[in-house]
């Protein structure tokens, strides 16, 4: 990103967030290619246009491989929520994380975890679940346990096929594959690990019991809230949406709260609940997934509406195995 868009990007960023916390996150690719120098350059120009002193808080996600001692210093010194990209043990993460040579890379990333450990680094964990890892549920989680970790997504693994939009690349997971790893991983943490590690998709659901809103964007009946700046400026209305049909402008061109407040990112934020199959209006759990990801809803209903989401099957069966223990916690919160 030349200078002169990330001064403007930074500038406008700050000036379209309302509230009194102000988030970056930082992406890829691997953001860490950038360099320090990118990154110290950025959180000068942050500084510089913090007039109202709000609260900014940097996140970015990483593979891991290029953390170094100076890395460290810096994401230490700077408070920068860290995410580390790891799919389980060497064995399973080695499947599809490979180099350019073909060697795995888990060991490298291990090096890296380590490293942000020693300097006091609390890294998250995004685990991608692919058809690989998919079928050692526990295993993976172990993995993370073993390392101490606080805090762990998981992404499921859905790529369309080029040229059959409805099939899916042998990568990617099946939805009652999907459930079975989930539902294990619940039953474990729910007896040894709740209050001790969060898992991203459990918080979620539990939300429902205090009626909270979901913090994920996949789980929220409007989406839209996680656009993309690209290094040349170019505005898109989501990650999951880098394509013709959703480049909505240019930070140059358009200041970055008129794109997204605009009606283009609206109309697509408020398509998430409108598009929605009837199947899944009159679903009971509903509230938990609201149809989840629209990218993944290439597939039809049993009635043969389409739109229906790939993973349906798989998050309608984990949701109802969550929802006595979730209905538990409902009534005695409501009893307090």
């Amino acid at each position: 990103m030349q200078d002169d868009i990330l001064e403007m990007y930074i500038r406008q960023h700050i000036e379209a967030s309302n509230g009194p916390v102000v988030t970056f996150s930082w992406h890829g690719g691997e953001p860490l290619l950038a360099g320090l120098d990118f990154y110290r350059k950025a959180l000068a120009l942050q500084r510089n246009y913090n007039y109202q002193g709000k609260s900014i808080v940097n996140g970015i996600q990483t593979n891991g491989i290029l953390i170094t001692e100076d890395w460290c210093e810096f994401l230490k010194a700077e408070r920068f929520i860290v995410g580390i990209s790891l799919d389980g043990p060497e064995d399973l993460h080695d499947l599809f994380r490979k180099t350019k040579d073909g060697e795995g890379t888990f060991r490298n990333v291990l090096h890296g975890f380590d490293r942000l450990v020693m300097h006091g680094i609390d890294p998250e964990i995004l685990c991608v679940v692919n058809a690989g890892n998919v079928r050692y549920p526990l295993e993976v989680y172990s993995c993370f346990k073993r390392l101490g970790v606080g805090y762990i997504t998981f992404i499921p693994l859905v790529e369309r096929q080029p040229g059959d939009k409805n099939r899916v690349s042998s990568r990617s997971l099946q939805a009652e594959a999907f459930v079975h790893f989930l539902c294990k991983i619940f039953d474990e943490w729910i007896i040894q690990d709740i209050g001790k590690i969060k898992v991203q998709i459990f918080e979620e659901a539990i939300r429902t019991a205090f009626n909270q809103e979901h913090t994920l964007c996949v789980f929220k009946p409007v989406c839209g809230g996680v656009p993309v700046v690209e290094h040349n400026g170019d505005y898109y209305t989501c990650d999951h949406f880098v394509d013709r049909d959703h480049f909505l402008g240019n930070i140059r061109d358009m200041h970055l709260i008129d794109l997204l407040e605009g009606p283009a990112q609206r109309n697509f934020g408020q398509a998430k609940t409108s598009s929605l199959p009837g199947y899944c209006m009159d679903c009971e759990v509903k509230p938990m997934c609201n149809g989840e990801c629209p990218k993944n809803r290439f597939i039809s209903t049993p009635d043969g509406e389409e739109g229906l989401n790939y993973l349906c099957a798989g998050y309608k069966m984990f949701f109802n195995h969550c929802r006595p223990f979730i209905d538990v916690v409902a009534a005695l919160y409501k009893a307090r």
